[in-house]
Formats: C-alpha cells, sequence, structure tokens
C-alpha cells in the first residue's frame, strides 16, 4: 500500500488543529488561563523578542532554567514579527493534531490496511489526555509529540541519523523528555539493538550531565531544577540524583506510590486503547517505563492527571502499541466497535463540558477586564490574579498575588493592582487581596472598581 498520509489526512489535522486553537483561545478570553505556565511562557516569549534578558518577574527564573526549552527561543522570532500569546495555542493545537501524520506512518509501516490506519489516526484524535492537555494553557513539549512518533518509525525504519536528530529535538524542548529518550533507549536494550541504544542512553546521559552540572547551576546560583527537589524530594535533591536513585535503587521508586491512585491513574490512562493491546506491544510500552515511574512517584498529584501535560508521551506511545497489537489482526472492515469504545472514553474524560460551566465562572468579569487592561502601558508594573497575568504578561514586570509577592508589594516598586477580592484565583486568597486594596488605599493610590468587583488601583506617581 502507499505508505504516504493521504491528502485527506493533512486536512482533516489542519480542520481539528483550528477546532483545537478556537476551544483553547475561548477558553483564555473567558479567563481560564493561568500565569502557570501560560503567563510565564507568554512574558519569556516576548523577552526573548525584545533582546531582553527571558528572566520571569513571577519565578525570577532564566528560561533555560525552567526546563532548558531551547527550542522555545524560536518564538522569540515569531512574536518580533507579531507579539500575541495566539502563536502559543495554534503552534500547540497544530502539533497536537498532526501527530496524525507519524501515528498514520506506523501504522502503515505495520502493514495495516487504509481504514485502520485511519481507525489508529482515530485513536490520537479521541485521546481524553490530548484533548485536555491543549486546552490546559501551553507546554513546548507538546510541539514535539509528532518528533516522538516519527523517531519511533525512524527506529523500526532503521534510520539512525534522523532518529538521533528528533531525540536532540525532543530534548530541547523539556528536560523532563530525557526520561523519553532514556525509555526509548531501553525498549531497543529489550531489542538487543546495542548501538541504537547506546546512542539514545548515552546522548540523553550526556543532556542530564549539561542540565545538571552546568546549565541549572548557571542560571540558578548553583540550584537545580525548581521542581526536582520540590517533587521528588525522597528520590534525590535535584534532576541527576533523581534519576540515578532510579537506576541504582530502583525499589525506592515503589515505595512512596500511592497504590490506590497510581492505579486509577493507569487505568484511565490507558483505557482509550488497551483493548487493542497485544503481547507484541509491550515492546513499545517498556518505552513509557521510566517516565511512568516519575509520574507515579511525584508528590503532586498533578503529574497523575489526564489535564497537565505530564503524561503527554505516554499517549503517543499508547497508540503505537496499539497499533502494534492491529498488526496481528489484518481485518478489512473498519473497526466500528473500536470507534464507539473510543469516542465512550472521550466522553467520558475529556472536558469539553467544561464550557458550559466551570470556564463560564468569569464572564461577568470579561468586558470589566478588558476596560481595565486598557489602563495600562507595557511599562506598569502589574501585581494581579494568577488568571489575569496570561492577559497582561507581554511586559518586564507582573506577578499574581501570593503570599510571598504579597508581603513585599509596597517594596518590590509595584505600581498597579488589579485585583479582584471576590475571585482571588489560583494561589491566592480573598483576605491576600482586601488586603493589599486596603493598604493601597491607605497610600493614596487612586483605584477604581467594577461591578464584577474587579479594583484596579494605581500608584499616586506612576504615569498612565
Amino acid at each position: 500500500m502507499n505508505r504516504r498520509p493521504p491528502a485527506r489526512l493533512w486536512w482533516t489535522s489542519f480542520g481539528l488543529a483550528l477546532l483545537g486553537w478556537g476551544l483553547a483561545a475561548s477558553r483564555h478570553w473567558l479567563l481560564q488561563s493561568n500565569a502557570y505556565d501560560l503567563g510565564l511562557f507568554d512574558q519569556w516569549a516576548w523577552l526573548v523578542s525584545h533582546g531582553l534578558p527571558p528572566i520571569s518577574s513571577m519565578e525570577e527564573v532564566h528560561l533555560l532554567a525552567d526546563h532548558g526549552a531551547w527550542m522555545f527561543y524560536w518564538t522569540g522570532l515569531l512574536y518580533w514579527f507579531h507579539p500575541s500569546i495566539q502563536w502559543l495555542f495554534a503552534s500547540q493545537a497544530l502539533a497536537l493534531s498532526l501527530t496524525a501524520i507519524p501515528i498514520w506512518m506506523l501504522a502503515a509501516q505495520a502493514g495495516l490496511n487504509r481504514r485502520l490506519c485511519w481507525f489508529s489516526c482515530l485513536l490520537w484524535w479521541l485521546q481524553p489526555l490530548v484533548f485536555n492537555v491543549n486546552l490546559f494553557d501551553f507546554h513546548p513539549e507538546t510541539w514535539v509529540m509528532p518528533g516522538l512518533g516519527l523517531a519511533i518509525w525512524c527506529q523500526r525504519q532503521q534510520r539512525f541519523g534522523g532518529w538521533l536528530l528528533l531525540l536532540v529535538l525532543m530534548l530541547g524542548c523539556r528536560d523532563g523528555l530525557v526520561l523519553v529518550t532514556l525509555g526509548l533507549s531501553l525498549s531497543l536494550l529489550i531489542q538487543r539493538r546495542w548501538h541504537w541504544a547506546i546512542a539514545g542512553a548515552g546522548l540523553s546521559g550526556v543532556w542530564i550531565l549539561l542540565l545538571s552540572k552546568w546549565l541549572y547551576p548557571w542560571f540558578r546560583n548553583g540550584e537545580g531544577p525548581k521542581a526536582a527537589g520540590r517533587m521528588f524530594s525522597h528520590l534525590g535533591d535535584n534532576f541527576g540524583d533523581i534519576l540515578y536513585t532510579l537506576v541504582s535503587q530502583p525499589w525506592l521508586a515503589f515505595t512512596h506510590i500511592d497504590v490506590g491512585g497510581g492505579a486509577f491513574y493507569l487505568l484511565v490512562l490507558v483505557l482509550p486503547t488497551l483493548p487493542f493491546w497485544r503481547r507484541r506491544s509491550l515492546m513499545i510500552l517498556s518505552a513509557a517505563v521510566p517516565l511512568l515511574l516519575v509520574n507515579l512517584n511525584a508528590e503532586s498529584s498533578s503529574y497523575r492527571t489526564l489535564i497537565h501535560h505530564y503524561s503527554l508521551p505516554l499517549a503517543v506511545l499508547s497508540v503505537t502499541a496499539a497499533i502494534d497489537g492491529l498488526a496481528l489482526q489484518p481485518r478489512r472492515a473498519f473497526p466500528w466497535k473500536g470507534v464507539i469504545w473510543a469516542v465512550m472514553i472521550w466522553v467520558a474524560l475529556a472536558k469539553p463540558w467544561f464550557f458550559t460551566g466551570p470556564y463560564l465562572n468569569r464572564i461577568n468579569m470579561v468586558g470589566d477586564g478588558q476596560q481595565a487592561i486598557s489602563k495600562l502601558t507595557t511599562k506598569d508594573r502589574v501585581l494581579t490574579t494568577s488568571y489575569f497575568v496570561p492577559q497582561i504578561s507581554q511586559r518586564q514586570h507582573v506577578a499574581f498575588a501570593k503570599k510571598s509577592q504579597s508581603k513585599q508589594a509596597f517594596n518590590n516598586n509595584w505600581n498597579v493592582f488589579l485585583l479582584n477580592p471576590s475571585q482571588p484565583g489560583w494561589g491566592s486568597k480573598r483576605r491576600i487581596q482586601t488586603d493589599l486594596l486596603r493598604q493601597a488605599k491607605d497610600r493614596n493610590w487612586t483605584c477604581q472598581n467594577w461591578d464584577s468587583g474587579l479594583e484596579l488601583c494605581r500608584k499616586p506617581d506612576a504615569k498612565s
């Protein structure tokens, strides 16, 4: 059969990308996006495009010290052409939708007929995790999900140079993807493809050393990545220590796992593709082991949800495992029962219904927020709520009113407060924002309020 993805698949992918972009942009318009991580990345992109040091004013952390995502520097060119947060939404939706292209290639490579190739793409598009991640702000590792699928295709097609290049690109989008490159190396080791396994493991090891011994200490005054010690303190204090513990004392990876929560996480993760797995699928599933162990060991439950991005590479591996299982059951009829199953799981676990309820809880603030934002300049130093940060993050100084920021609010030269105590948002509290507004008024700041509870206060000597 023709191994090339048909034009109809490309057009379908572009159409779904437009839909995904529209939904993500709508969520943002409804004030449901947040400082972490959309506001962070939007600010970094804007800073890069202006030739300024990409250091977040919320975390005082350099772009490269966050997740070593050097690929994100390319957004500076897009923001230089036109500074818009829509670049992030559009590129994420496009990458997630276009992952169906390498999925098709993998299915054709496995010998599946045209109908089953389409079914394999549907299994990807109908992953609840894929839909939810597209909505949940922005994360640069979504860009390389097509690269992960293509890397698996390359290793099966014996294209070593392309495979290695794709691994490099993956590592450039997030440090955590080193767990995926190590996983791919593990699966190759099991297949006794020694040279490939050694190359993949060597590349992963070199990147880990560069991050933990050079890049992070350089940009973080000797400290490691911010999430390592906080999320995996029982495994180590930095990225390298955590991986060393997993390799040298793997039993420790199982001592802190919440068995009930971990089992539920695994169940909802694999449900869309589980019926199609066979023993042959275990080979590619072995590549998921390092990332799964880390997600199960994380102290934050966000690593074990179908909302956050941490599990996204596992969706690619699970669909590939389904393809390997389907290859053992050649058939001509389209598997309608499989489609019904995937749709049922999507309806149960995807979050489109959020647009009918949870995403509408700030709709009365949208117009007021737009009026308030129109009164700001890019030079203003704004302390606001988490959900307003990505609305105004194209500036050097913006943060949200969490406890640590609020304690020093009047010592850190913030000249504008944009707050709503009735809806304080993530990481803040009504009491904190009420107290900040009270102190601002006591200091004769000029304040304006709206019916939605939104209030903007400006320092007297701050020029509008």
